[in-house]
Order: C-alpha cells, then sequence, then structure tokens
C-alpha cells in the first residue's frame, strides 16, 4: 500500500489550481476536459481537486465542505520550503488568510498555516531533521 493521492473537493476546480500556482508555485499536472477534476505537479503522491459535484457521486450522504466551514477541518496538506517566512508571505498576498505566523518548533523545524479560498489548510514547514 502506498498513498497515491490527496483529493480535496472544491467549488472550482480550476480556480484553486490557480491560486495553489500562484500561492505556492505548483503547476497544474492535468485537468480534466469537464474541470471537475485536476492534479498539481507534487511528485509521486498527487495533490488533486475535485468538483463538489463529483463528491457528492462519491460519498451520497454527504460530507462537510472546506469552504463552507467556519472554522478549518481537522486536516492539513503540508508543503516543505526552505523559506517558510517567504513562502507564507506569497501565501497570503495570493489570498490565503494567516491561522499562524511562521514559528520555529523546538525540534529546529519552522512552521506555519494558512487557510486557502477553497478551504482547505496547508503548512508551510522546512524539512524535519
Amino acid at each position: 500500500m502506498k498513498l497515491g493521492y490527496t483529493i480535496i473537493y472544491v467549488k472550482d476546480v480550476p480556480a484553486s489550481l490557480a491560486f495553489y500556482g500562484k500561492a505556492f508555485g505548483l503547476t497544474t499536472r492535468f485537468l480534466h476536459e469537464s474541470q471537475t477534476y485536476g492534479e498539481l505537479e507534487t511528485g509521486d503522491t498527487a495533490l488533486a481537486f475535485a468538483s463538489h459535484e463529483l463528491g457528492q457521486g462519491n460519498m451520497p450522504d454527504g460530507y462537510v465542505a472546506c469552504d463552507e466551514s467556519a472554522k478549518p477541518l481537522g486536516f492539513e496538506v503540508a508543503l516543505v520550503t526552505l523559506d517558510v517566512a517567504q513562502a507564507h508571505v506569497q501565501a497570503l498576498q495570493a489570498g490565503a488568510v494567516e491561522l499562524k505566523a511562521p514559528q520555529s518548533k523546538p525540534w529546529g523545524q519552522t512552521v506555519s498555516y494558512v487557510r486557502c479560498p477553497d478551504g482547505s489548510v496547508v503548512e508551510l514547514c522546512t524539512p524535519v531533521g
């Protein structure tokens, strides 16, 4: 078993792909012609977005949409960078909302947290160790 995809259900797949490109410098690897599913270039494990319509088809009893929740959902996507402070500012300039400013952890890692316009939470962090 290995992790293949992290898929976030969103209102507007192309908008989420564009935001992640502007905020984090990630390029779009794939966008289906229906514009209801897309992936970012993130290495072996794909970070993907699917429309709420696809999500509702997969989970007919419903789910909590990130963008409709007043509080962030209990998960995050962690993006590793050598310059958390710069990445944090870039994300805010692109339209993210600050959840926690960059800070140093006792184990030496620097981390920050932002909430994206689609409601997803991103941790920006330096490599561990």
